[in-house]
């Protein structure tokens, strides 16, 4: 379910078991998993992979270029980012490009992760470390 299509961005297919809540931006080359659960006002670009059963909290914000280049120069390439399966993600948690966040870890509001997150491990703070 989408909650008010006309005020979110979402450039892919949504399967039916996900619920995108609204003012969400999805690029057009990102991929969801089944029976994810998307906030308000999250952003994310393209090269995020989504598996299934993940949470993103409102307000998280992906990246997608880790060197964020002030001019980029010829055709932007995105970093490729993973969220495993069952995945949660708290509110206005910030994600680098390039990371993985492993499958069922857990990543505080507010976070900033710099660096892989490993299965099942819980992660938080400004930069994240694992708690």
């Amino acid at each position: 379910m989408i909650y008010k299509p006309e005020l979110s961005n979402i450039g892919v297919p949504i399967p039916d078991s996900c619920t995108v809540h609204s003012h969400v931006w999805i690029g057009d080359k990102v991929s969801i998993g089944e029976s994810c659960k998307i906030q308000a006002f999250a952003f994310i670009p393209n090269g995020v992979t989504i598996e299934d059963n993940v949470f993103i909290g409102p307000h998280v914000c992906f990246t997608n270029d880790p060197k964020m280049d002030i001019v980029p120069t010829g055709e932007f390439t995105p970093t490729h980012t993973l969220v495993k399966n069952g995945a949660r993600i708290g509110a206005n948690a910030c994600i680098r490009a390039g990371v993985t966040i492993g499958e069922g870890a857990i990543i505080g509001m507010g976070a900033v992760v710099l660096h892989d997150v490993g299965d099942h491990e819980t992660w938080v703070g400004n930069p994240a470390k694992r708690k």
